[in-house]
């Protein structure tokens, strides 16, 4: 629920609208079990999805992008979890949080984990995990990487899995950015 934008209902939608909305609740998210919902008892959608509609050229590769992050990368579904719930925990994004905390408990994240990442913490025994979560934490506070932080995570994480977990927390964060400016929290 945004108080600044009005939400918009499926037959409210312009042309351009329609089909941000249908990638967004015709697309993967939609698949398999809900942990939050997208979309509302009215059609509208909650959170950033509801943004998207607003301005439906930057919306529509908006949630493009955020697809591919959560659906086709190879990044496992914990580590994901990490980075998002990182740069929720880092820019008090309410919605971020509450959805993605949702995710996580699924996914096997303990009460333990979730309150170090709610504290922009996180120490894991899995290497590639740990890695993820020192170069989201990097990411979000200094935002530049030394040679040997790199030549580290390049190391356990590979070049691939680097590209997709920055582009996951700068979208993470464009989302976080988005929902704070029009006063976007959960759904009622």
């Amino acid at each position: 629920m945004s108080r600044r934008l009005s939400s918009l209902t499926p037959a409210e939608l312009t042309e351009a609208q329609r089909v941000v909305y249908d990638g967004i609740t015709g697309g993967d998210r939609l698949k398999g079990t809900q942990h939050f919902p997208v979309v509302a008892d009215d059609g509208s959608l909650n959170g950033p999805f509801g943004i998207m509609l607003h301005a439906p050229g930057i919306g529509d590769l908006l949630q493009q992008l955020g697809a591919a992050i959560r659906y086709r990368t190879g990044l496992t579904a914990r580590i994901r979890e990490i980075g998002i719930l990182l740069v929720a925990a880092a820019l008090d994004s309410e919605f971020e949080w509450w959805a993605h905390e949702r995710v996580a408990r699924a996914v096997g994240f303990s009460d333990a984990e979730l309150e170090q990442l709610s504290q922009g913490t996180f120490t894991s025994a899995d290497a590639a995990e740990q890695a993820a979560a020192d170069l989201c934490g990097i990411l979000l506070t200094a935002g530049a990487v030394s040679d040997e932080d790199y030549a580290r995570y390049a190391e356990v994480l590979g070049t691939e899995a680097i590209i997709e977990l920055t582009t996951l927390v700068g979208y993470y964060r464009t989302l976080a950015q988005l929902m704070s400016v029009f006063d976007t929290g959960v759904p009622e």
